[in-house]
């Protein structure tokens, strides 16, 4: 199949509306969550207007946006350098398998590579989605030996 023609952008406050769709769409997909919108597009109204959270990366063809992703960073004293972690993934319905995840990492890639401060991007993924797993690969991601525990509020 033809890759999709897409332009990678940082997000705009203008675009949470999008991305608060989006996340929405990714979490029904991915773990069958109905997440609160309200919520969620004041999360994505604060990351939006604060640099030092995030930046979420649209892939944008000339008529929408067609796919995201989200950058945060974690810092490691081992390397003395920051982890950038890929979150909040998602391509449009009928975009999918259409280079769309590709043209966005190739962009963050690219941008890392390029900062000095930058040692590693890491990612997590449900368990169970064997396609973005198989993606990630594709991408030259491979499983890390750490596993991934939480405790929510």
């Amino acid at each position: 199949m033809n890759e999709l023609p897409v332009v990678i952008r940082a997000a705009r406050v203008e675009d949470a509306e999008i991305v608060t769709e989006y996340n929405l769409c990714l979490a029904r997909e991915t773990e069958s969550r109905e997440l609160d919108r309200g919520r969620v597009l004041q999360g994505v109204r604060a990351l939006l207007a604060d640099g030092q959270k995030g930046v979420y990366y649209l892939a944008e063809t000339a008529d929408a946006v067609v796919g995201q992703l989200m950058i945060t960073r974690e810092w490691s004293d081992w390397r003395n350098a920051w982890f950038w972690w890929i979150q909040s993934v998602y391509v449009r319905e009928g975009s999918r398998g259409l280079g769309v995840y590709r043209a966005l990492y190739t962009h963050v890639k690219a941008a890392a590579k390029e900062d000095e401060t930058v040692c590693g991007i890491r990612l997590y993924v449900e368990s169970e989605n064997e396609r973005a797993q198989e993606v990630y690969r594709r991408m030259g991601m491979s499983k890390s030996s750490y596993q991934f525990f939480e405790l929510e509020f």
